[in-house]
């Protein structure tokens, strides 16, 4: 088969699919990562072959753009209520009003458009030549669905999260139906429609949510949907990595890791928590007797004011080398520092809600009993206090370890990326192609 990944220009998203094409390439099918220019090195270096499709103009920069006056006025507006732009997993009826609802699909088609646009044309044109048998799709990539449409291809969503956008778009259907006909706006079906009839198709409910959906979230915490699904068990891929002399042996102290991936690289409404709340988190766990490993960009490391005699600060490591070794992990709700906690029966706290399923998934950990969540909504709950209390709580209360070792079970249950190979053929074979 020749199976086509199509990806936003964005490294963590591209690598939550590594490990499923690798597998499919192992497999003896031919494999091929479409994105943006500015992913080709971060494709070639996981030894997949890139299609560079589209400007090389940063990702981030589009979405800036979209920032204007007016927008962050209504996301000021909307943050008093809890900000459909970044935690889409409102889920009460009460606040899931038209105007509400409208407003936040403007505003995901726009940011959709900003993501998808350039490279659709380039990707439509080599889908048509190349004729894949299966195209996937990261979640927000819907270039993929639109090229899969315009070449009559079988398509699946890749996720990572939970799928509180496939359930959001169900409350926005739902609710559009109620109004009146001259009312019943839908943007981003409007957007997808448009380039379905560039390419002489027409829109479709599939080109929102794929024809199937592959999820590496852990069953029990799955939310339900009426979508075709495969479950695929968490591999991990942290790209190109080291492992340093001080992960290849066990740790003399209680090891924690505290890790915000790439937020704390980008804006300050991208980021968890701020270097101010870092610091704090330092000089709260000072005394505890613990080795505590930060993984900070060298810039921010030279802008602590303090660095206590128990904590270890790194630009990066690779999760899955160090995380075995701890026995409680801090991050910002991050697919990777998730799972790969859950993987190795590691206690974890989430802090912050820049993730947009994480009000969704947090209460879903705690209920497990395997985690804490800090929402982080007023500022000083992001404290040093505040963090110091909860870790101090994972690392003493044997029942946290015990509920993240249940749940390492469940996720070791879930099919491999192999496995799945085996269902991804089914499918093709059922579609009639080659």
């Amino acid at each position: 088969m020749r199976i086509l990944f199509t990806c936003i220009p964005w490294r963590s998203h591209f690598q939550a699919l590594v490990p499923l094409a690798w597998a499919l390439q192992a497999a003896g099918h031919e494999v091929r990562v479409a994105s943006g220019p500015e992913l080709t090195d971060a494709v070639t270096a996981s030894g997949l072959p890139a299609v560079p499709v589209g400007s090389d103009e940063p990702v981030m920069d589009k979405l800036d753009a979209l920032l204007v006056p007016e927008v962050m006025a209504k996301v000021q507006e909307l943050a008093e209520r809890g900000d459909l732009l970044t935690d889409l997993s409102e889920n009460r009826e009460e606040e899931l009003t038209w105007e509400r609802l409208r407003w936040g699909y403007q505003m995901t088609q726009r940011t959709q458009a900003a993501m998808n646009d350039a490279m659709v044309e380039e990707l439509v044109e080599y889908c048509r030549w190349w004729q894949p048998d299966l195209v996937l799709w990261d979640w927000l990539s819907h270039a993929g669905a639109i090229a899969a449409t315009a070449a009559d291809v079988p398509h699946g969503r890749m996720l990572t999260e939970l799928d509180v956008v496939g359930r959001m778009r169900r409350h926005f259907l739902r609710v559009r139906q109620e109004q009146a006909p001259k009312d019943r706006e839908d943007p981003l079906g409007d957007w997808l429609g448009e380039w379905a009839q560039k390419f002489g198709g027409e829109f479709s409910e599939e080109m929102v949510t794929g024809q199937f959906a592959i999820e590496q979230m852990l069953g029990s915490m799955r939310l339900k949907s009426p979508s075709p699904h495969l479950a695929l068990r968490y591999v991990p891929y942290n790209g190109p990595s080291v492992i340093p002399h001080w992960a290849r042996r066990a740790p003399v102290k209680r090891r924690v890791l505290a890790t915000y991936g790439l937020s704390l690289e980008q804006a300050a409404r991208h980021q968890a928590a701020s270097l101010e709340q870092v610091q704090g988190m330092l000089d709260a766990l000072a005394d505890v007797d613990i080795e505590l490993v930060v993984t900070l960009p060298e810039r921010l490391q030279r802008e602590l004011e303090r660095v206590p005699g128990n904590t270890r600060l790194v630009e990066f490591v690779p999760l899955h080398a160090v995380v075995p070794s701890c026995s409680a992990v801090i991050h910002h709700g991050g697919v990777p520092g998730f799972l790969e906690s859950i993987a190795h029966g590691v206690p974890q706290l989430v802090i912050g809600r820049v993730v947009p399923d994480i009000g969704e998934r947090g209460p879903r950990l705690e209920r497990s009993g395997a985690g804490l969540w800090i929402r982080g909504d007023a500022p000083e709950e992001l404290e040093g206090a505040r963090v110091r209390e909860q870790v101090v709580r994972l690392l003493e209360e044997p029942s946290f370890r015990q509920a993240a070792g249940r749940l390492g079970q469940e996720l070791a249950a879930q099919p491999s990326p192999a496995e799945v190979v085996g269902e991804l053929e089914r499918i093709v074979n059922r579609s009639g192609a080659r």
